[in-house]
Order: structure tokens, then sequence, then C-alpha cells
């Protein structure tokens, strides 16, 4: 099956991350797929009637050509952009969207979490005082980033060259002095293997996370 239908909790990937845009008012939702997710575009079909979709079906050779080509379809507004591959709590991206509204209008506001478990993690340095990152790179940091992002309405102009990842471009928006900053969510599972499913359906039938909506 296409990634975004491998389940968690009974529950596909992808009904998970339109749960939570449902949950925090959003109507219009751009979903990039690939060309052979044949399966996932039936499944939108038939289980995403009550959205605005626009969906965009292709094969790219990067997630940084991913996330530009759905930051292009969302250009001119204030947007949201997560990777479907991520599982937390409804509640926690309720927080971080209502949270990410009172930073600066031209600010890049990324999730964070402490939950570390990925092969590739992105650590990221947080200053406490103004909630800025300051570095991402360094696993001093001790936060990684969480597949959530905002961007505003008037990106940053970019190099012409663009960058071979997704990590890179974010990398760059620090270095380059961009205002960016995150907010630390509790736990954040990043699905790429078996035992991330096991984990975080783990943590879904706890007490401690079902209270917050997992």
């Amino acid at each position: 099956m296409s990634k975004p239908l491998v389940p968690v909790s009974g529950r596909p990937l992808i009904a998970h991350a339109l749960d939570r845009f449902r949950a925090s008012g959003f109507g219009k939702i751009s979903i990039i797929i690939n060309e052979d997710s044949v399966d996932c575009r039936q499944w939108l079909d038939t289980h995403a009637g009550d959205l605005d979709l626009d969906l965009i079906v292709r094969t790219t050779p990067s997630s940084y050509v991913s996330f530009q080509l759905v930051a292009d379809r969302l250009a001119g507004a204030r947007s949201v952009i997560t990777t479907v591959d991520s599982i937390m709590p409804v509640e926690s991206f309720c927080r971080f969207v209502a949270g990410a509204a009172a930073f600066p209008e031209g600010a890049v506001v990324l999730g964070l979490t402490d939950h570390v478990d990925d092969e590739k993690p992105l650590w990221a340095t947080l200053d406490s005082a103004d909630g800025r990152i300051r570095n991402l790179g360094d696993r001093n940091g001790g936060l990684v980033t969480a597949g959530l992002y905002v961007l505003p309405a008037r990106r940053p102009v970019e190099p012409v060259a663009g960058f071979a990842r997704l990590r890179d471009y974010l990398g760059w928006l620090v270095a380059s002095g961009h205002p960016v900053y995150g907010i630390v969510l509790a736990r954040v599972f990043d699905i790429d293997r078996a035992h991330d499913i096991a984990a975080a359906e783990r943590a879904a039938s706890s007490d401690d996370l079902r209270s917050e909506g997992v």
C-alpha cells in the first residue's frame, strides 16, 4: 500500500492528518501524492468528501521539491504544512496552529519535539527567551523537528539553484537570518519503521496520552 494508507491504531496515516486539519478549522487543503499512489487517490475520493481538496499528483525527486510544490499552491496566505507520517495528539496540533499565530507575521514556525526516535533527526537549538530557532543540525540543542511548518504569506526569495533536501532549505532559512521560531510539542512519532507504529499505538492506548486525543 502507499505510505499514507499505513494504519496506526486502525486508521491510515492520512486519516489522522486530515482529522487534525478538521479539528483546527481548515476546510481547504492541498495534498501532494506520487503518481503510483492510486490507492491513496481512491481513499481520498471516498473519505474526504467534506473537504475542499487540491490534489497534486506528482512524483518528485526530493522532499524539498514536494514541499515547494505545496508551498507554491498556498502562496499569498499564511499556511500550515505537515508531513503525513507524523503522529501526534489532535490537541497538540491545534495548540501549534494557535501558538504560531502569535509570532510575527513574516516568521516561519517549526514544530519541535524532544521525543527523538528517528534514523536521521534534524536537531534544533531553541532560544527559550524569545522562541527563535538559533541553529539546525547541532544535536546539542536537544530538540528535533516534528514535520510541522507554518509559512508566511510572503516567503523569502530562495537561491536559484534550490536545495537537495528540505532540511537544507530549513537550515538556509535559519543561517540567513530569516526569523524562524519553534513550538515544542510533547510527543510526536515519525512513522518510518514497523516499531514506530507499535510505539505510537502504545502511546495512543496509554492513559496519559489518551486524554490528549491521540
